[in-house]
């Protein structure tokens, strides 16, 4: 027989959320590893308001709201509180009640600020490291480093002179100016993006466009490929090399002393090899044809270590790969290095919940 719609203004339910969700969900588990880690932050979100006052979103929804934003490729957070009005998933995943009303997107902007005052992205991020290393899923030995490029939230038509006082303004479209750099030579030492200051000019290589962009560079172990530490900085030719002896040295105080890093050979350098040995790291980094670097010979490159670290290091594609494409880090929806870095490590926290996730079923 067939059936047939019936539409129903008002609906009773006697089901709550949680009862809808399927208990092999894979957000159940991300859920309670996040709860746990948002738990271990309590007295900082304590320190971060008032005493007294009316009450505002708990931080910890707005921190699994941005966790939701990149796992589901929620391409911002206005439309992220339009879906919240509908999706039982992600009312579930916050803790709020079906006939909880939604808030606005504004929360998001009028909480950064304090956010990133207490740094609650860097900590969130090291929850949740340290529940990965309770659970034996990381090597306190053996990384991998590199880095990429993240496209600024600015156009080139915004990169000018630093002396110029042409804003460029044309009478016919003043939101969307004529601007005509051909045969120009536009450098960073000499031009400013006026849409975003910090921002600079860099490209991925020989033959390819030149972009607005943040450097990106991360810490992986070797042992499941999970990245454990990202920083954001200068796309500059050195600005890698020295993000990740920054990284070490964090490493190097948190959990213990490494004792080996991979690298591509962007990181085949002189300074780079001679201060990881300064430190008692033996640099696994990738050869470069034709050159010869002390430290860096076949007493290093015919161990066994050596050649396990280059087939591991190319795991660390998989991550930007996921950071680009899912976790909608390909360009990043901030301006400054500020915002820029919690939105980078809040969507490598999702990352690691959803690799943790796999590797920890139950």
């Amino acid at each position: 027989m067939r059936g047939h719609e019936s539409n129903q203004g008002h609906m009773f339910s006697y089901l709550s959320p949680e009862d809808r969700v399927p208990a092999d969900h894979p957000l159940r588990r991300i859920k309670a590893m996040a709860d746990g880690a948002l738990r271990s932050l309590s007295r900082t979100f304590d320190r971060m308001y008032a005493k007294v006052g009316r009450g505002s979103i708990p931080p910890e929804r707005l921190l699994k709201a941005q966790l939701l934003i990149a796992l589901y490729s929620i391409r911002s957070e206005r439309l992220f509180c339009e879906m919240l009005d509908y999706n039982i998933l992600f009312r579930w995943f916050l803790g709020m009640s079906l006939d909880e009303r939604s808030f606005d997107a504004t929360t998001f902007t009028k909480n950064r600020d304090r956010l990133l005052r207490h740094d609650v992205a860097g900590r969130f991020l090291q929850a949740v490291v340290t529940q990965a290393q309770d659970a034996g899923l990381l090597s306190d030995e053996h990384f991998t480093v590199d880095g990429t490029l993240v496209e600024a939230w600015a156009s080139l038509k915004s990169f000018r002179p630093v002396d110029d006082s042409d804003q460029g303004i044309d009478d016919d479209d003043p939101g969307n100016v004529t601007v005509d750099f051909r045969g120009q030579r536009r450098r960073n030492e000499t031009h400013r993006s006026t849409t975003d200051p910090d921002a600079r000019l860099a490209r991925k290589g020989a033959g390819k466009e030149a972009k607005l962009a943040y450097g990106v560079s991360v810490l992986m172990e070797n042992r499941h490929g999970l990245i454990v530490d990202v920083q954001v900085h200068d796309p500059t030719g050195t600005g890698e090399r020295e993000a990740a002896l920054t990284m070490l040295a964090r490493q190097r105080r948190r959990r213990g002393h490494p004792r080996s890093v991979g690298a591509d050979k962007g990181y085949h350098t002189s300074a780079f090899v001679d201060a990881l040995w300064l430190q008692s790291i033996t640099p696994h980094i990738a050869m470069v044809k034709g050159r010869r670097t002390p430290g860096l010979d076949g007493r290093t490159t015919r161990s066994v270590g050596y050649q396990i670290s280059q087939r591991i290091r190319k795991r660390i594609e998989e991550g930007f790969g996921w950071l680009k494409t899912v976790g909608g880090l390909r360009k990043t929806r901030y301006r400054g290095p500020d915002r820029v870095t919690m939105h980078t490590k809040l969507t490598v926290t999702a990352n690691i919940l959803l690799r943790m996730a796999k590797l920890c079923p139950t």
